[in-house]
C-alpha cells in the first residue's frame, strides 16, 4: 500500500521569542533557523517515518535547487515535485517559550500545480491508497476526484479554515481532518452534526486534551493525548495527520491507528521545527509500550 499527498512545500522560517507579538507590537528574537515545511510535506514526512511508502505531489520555485537535497535527506523523492515559475511557498513562524506559535504564509509555488503531473502520479495508486490533502495547495478537487474514481481514500486536512474550498473537496473526502475550533466553525456554518457529514469519518484533534475519531453508526473513539512538555507546536496536527494515515494504511484498526497518532504528535511536539521533528516509527511504539 502506498500514501500520495499533494501537499504544500514551504521555506520556514522560524523565529524564537520569549512572547509571540502583540498587534502593532515590534518584538525581538533570540534564534533564528531556516528549515523545511508546510503542512504538506510536514505530511508526507511524518508518513514515510511511520513506515508508509510515500510519493509527494508538489511544486517549488526554480532557484531553490537546494530544495531537492533536504527533500532526499528526508527521502522524498522529486518525481511528481516540478519546479515552477512562482517562488517557493514560505512561512514566517514565531514560537515562544510556552510552544505556542504564530504563522504567515505565502502560497507561491503551492497555488502553481500541474494536473497533468498529478494525474500521471495518481494512475499508478492501487485501491485503498491513500491521498492526503491539505488546504494549502491548488487543484484539490480534481486530485480528490482522481482519487476517488481509482477507489482510494482521501484524507483531508481542513487547514488553513476556509469553508468554500472545504464544501468544495467534500463530496471526495472519505476522511475529514480538523481541529476542534475547524469543527465548530463547519457545523455551525453547515449546521450538520460532525456524525452526519458527507464522509467516512471526522477526525478532531483537541490539542493536548487528545483526539475523537467520530462517524454515523458508532460511539465516537476518543483517545487522550499523551502527557509531555511542549516545547514547539508547530506542525503538530500534520503529524497526527500524516501518522495516522500510515498506520491505518499498514492495517491497524481505528483505535490503534489513533493511538499511534497521538503518541506520534505527543514525541513531535518536544522538539523544536516541523518536519525535521517528526517521530521514527520505533521511537513511537518504544513511547506507546511504557
Amino acid at each position: 500500500m502506498s500514501v500520495y499527498c499533494l501537499g504544500s512545500i514551504n521555506i520556514d522560517h522560524v523565529y524564537r521569542l520569549p512572547a509571540l507579538p502583540l498587534a502593532g507590537e515590534t518584538a525581538s528574537a533570540r534564534a533564528y533557523q531556516p528549515g523545511l515545511g508546510g503542512k504538506g510535506i510536514n505530511q508526507s514526512i511524518a508518513a514515510l517515518r511511520a513506515g508508509a511508502r510515500v510519493v509527494h505531489i508538489g511544486a517549488v520555485g526554480q532557484g531553490d535547487g537546494w530544495i531537492a537535497a533536504a527533500l532526499a535527506g528526508h527521502g522524498i523523492g522529486m518525481d511528481s515535485i516540478r519546479a515552477v515559475a512562482e517562488p517557493t511557498g514560505h512561512a514566517i513562524v514565531a514560537v515562544d517559550d510556552r510552544g505556542e506559535n504564530q504563522i504567515i504564509i505565502y502560497s507561491g509555488a503551492n497555488q502553481a500545480q500541474d494536473p497533468a503531473l498529478i494525474e500521471a502520479t495518481l494512475s499508478g495508486a492501487r485501491p485503498d491508497d491513500i491521498l492526503l490533502l491539505q488546504n494549502e495547495t491548488s487543484h484539490q478537487v480534481e486530485a480528490a476526484a482522481l482519487a476517488r474514481a481509482r477507489g482510494m481514500r482521501v484524507f483531508y486536512s481542513a487547514a488553513p479554515f476556509a469553508l468554500a474550498p472545504l464544501l468544495a473537496v467534500l463530496p471526495h473526502v472519505t476522511h475529514l481532518l480538523v481541529n476542534a475550533g475547524e469543527a465548530r466553525a463547519l457545523v455551525e456554518a453547515t449546521g450538520t452534526p460532525l456524525a452526519d457529514q458527507p464522509v467516512e469519518a471526522v477526525i478532531v484533534t483537541r490539542g493536548a486534551e487528545g483526539a475523537e475519531w467520530i462517524s454515523a453508526g458508532r460511539e465516537p473513539l476518543f483517545v487522550p493525548s499523551l502527557r509531555v512538555t511542549p516545547v514547539d507546536t508547530t506542525g503538530a496536527g500534520d503529524c497526527f495527520a500524516g501518522s495516522l494515515a500510515a498506520a491505518l494504511d499498514r492495517g491497524e484498526a481505528v483505535e490503534a491507528a489513533m493511538r499511534y497518532a497521538a503518541a506520534a504528535a505527543a514525541l513531535q511536539v518536544t522538539r523544536p521545527g516541523a518536519a525535521a521533528a517528526m517521530p521514527e516509527r520505533a521511537e513511537v511504539e518504544a513511547l506507546l509500550t511504557r
